[in-house]
């Protein structure tokens, strides 16, 4: 059976899917194996609840995208939440790597963290580009995507001033000043609004329509070429309606 365009999305977002609940794991697995991390620290990482929250869209945006023509729109505002954040992820795990190298500590990339941070945002990027059935996002969502990144940046201060333990260096006031913090946080905010503007801007443009805009057959059948030097088909006489010509030269 050939796939339509439609439902070769769906395909791809079950690979992207799969691809991340495999980086999960193997990530977990990971980080178990320094003594010194708790497991219960795993899910406080944004990274690591984008990445759940990804799995879950890609699961769901596949399933419909083999039930229906187009995305519903509440799906695309899930997605435009869900690929800012992811991309995000991205953008301040190598910014951190890079930092790294001026602290007293190193960040390693093991294959799980590329996937998670690098490989499967950049593939979630070209699905909501060229998804030519999407809905036109609302710029209003720019303002709702900054409120999860804010509910989790609360917490983690709070828990972190608990347990004494942060998931990201710039959260620890130990390591950075608190003008630091805010700095690195307003950073990432004006970050986040960022992706997401562009996510809704291109949702509004005609880029992810060029399936609707490629060239197509016509549908209405062409006249036959006529050959030079050749005779046009003899052409059948008009018939004219009414009684025939010996009826009428009777009356």
């Amino acid at each position: 059976m050939r796939l339509t365009v439609r439902q070769g999305f769906g395909v791809g977002r079950l690979l992207l899917a799969a691809a991340g609940i495999t980086g999960l794991i193997s990530n977990f697995n990971y980080v178990l194996g320094f003594k010194s991390f708790g497991a219960n620290n795993f899910f406080t990482y944004f990274t690591i609840q984008s990445a759940i929250a990804a799995v879950v869209m890609f699961v769901v945006a596949a399933a419909l995208a083999f039930r229906r023509a187009d995305d519903p729109p509440w799906l695309d505002v899930l997605r435009t939440f869900v690929t800012t954040y992811i991309i995000v992820s991205g953008i301040v795990f190598a910014i951190m790597v890079v930092q790294s190298s001026t602290r007293a500590y190193r960040i390693d990339v093991p294959w799980s963290d590329q996937l998670l941070h690098f490989w499967i945002p950049a593939f979630a990027l070209i699905d909501w580009l060229f998804d030519p059935h999407k809905t036109r996002v609302s710029w209003r969502l720019i303002g709702w995507v900054l409120l999860y990144p804010l509910a989790w940046g609360a917490f983690t201060l709070v828990r972190g001033s608990i347990v004494g333990w942060y998931p990201y260096f710039f959260l620890d006031n130990s390591q950075v000043s608190l003008a630091e913090t805010a700095v690195y946080c307003l950073i990432c905010l004006a970050i986040i609004g960022g992706i997401a503007a562009l996510l809704i801007a291109t949702s509004r443009l005609t880029l992810s329509l060029w399936w609707e805009a490629r060239p197509r057959a016509s549908t209405i059948p062409s006249a036959p070429r006529r050959v030079p030097g050749s005779q046009a088909p003899p052409q059948e006489p008009h018939r004219r309606s009414g009684r025939p010509a010996s009826a009428r030269s009777a009356r």
